[in-house]
């Protein structure tokens, strides 16, 4: 449960650190901001909200894998499906050290698991605990973790073609988590597609 002042705060936390917010409608939450960070034009977006009756705020991020990287992993999972399981197994043992919560969306083949279609990382910060310095090392720790997928996807995988691949579970449920969402027109624009891909665009030196 947060007050007016306490989401108040927490966006002039977010915007003295020269982010661009937008606050989303969540019938589910007291606040709810989409936040761009790192501040770069390859910024990926992050929700901070507020959770009706609890006591905390959840920091989290979704990323949907590029449709030409899938391509590559589901080759690898034909040719060697030993070592794509063992290549799953990896990336999730490293999120679990990297103390995140997270939820990998793998494809539902009828033979062996895979391709990764997204990931979603998350992490809570209870009420007692919520200062501006556990905020921003959060959303460092959630940047830095999806910046390791990112970068071994890319290494075991290609730059892939630049389009977002499909995600089982999304086509499911009706869709991915910011379906609907348009970009706000004001000068503090922050993208509300959080289903962007990381194919050819992807430029390291400008998301550290």
């Amino acid at each position: 449960m947060a007050d007016e002042k306490e989401g108040e705060r927490i966006r002039d936390w977010l915007t003295s650190e020269g982010l661009e917010i937008k606050p989303r409608e969540d019938p589910r939450a007291d606040f709810h901001y989409m936040v761009r960070y790192p501040p770069t034009k390859h910024g990926h977006v992050f929700n901070v909200l507020s959770p009706k009756d609890r006591n905390l705020i959840v920091v989290s991020s979704v990323t949907q894998v590029d449709l030409g990287q899938q391509d590559e992993m589901k080759k690898h999972s034909k040719d060697d499906s030993e070592a794509w399981r063992e290549w799953l197994h990896e990336t999730r043992l490293g999120l679990t050290r990297a103390h995140v919560d997270w939820v990998l969306h793998v494809g539902h083949g009828s033979e062996n698991p895979g391709p990764l279609q997204a990931f979603n990382l998350s992490m809570p910060i209870w009420n007692d605990g919520i200062t501006q310095n556990e905020l921003m090392q959060t959303l460092r720790r959630l940047w830095l973790s999806k910046l390791s997928i990112i970068h071994e996807i890319k290494f075991s995988y290609g730059p892939g073609i630049g389009r977002p691949g499909p995600v089982d579970d999304w086509a499911k449920s009706g869709g991915p988590p910011s379906e609907g969402e348009k970009p706000p027109s004001s000068a503090s624009k922050v993208e509300t597609d959080e289903t962007g891909g990381f194919g050819t665009g992807f430029d390291p030196s400008e998301w550290v």
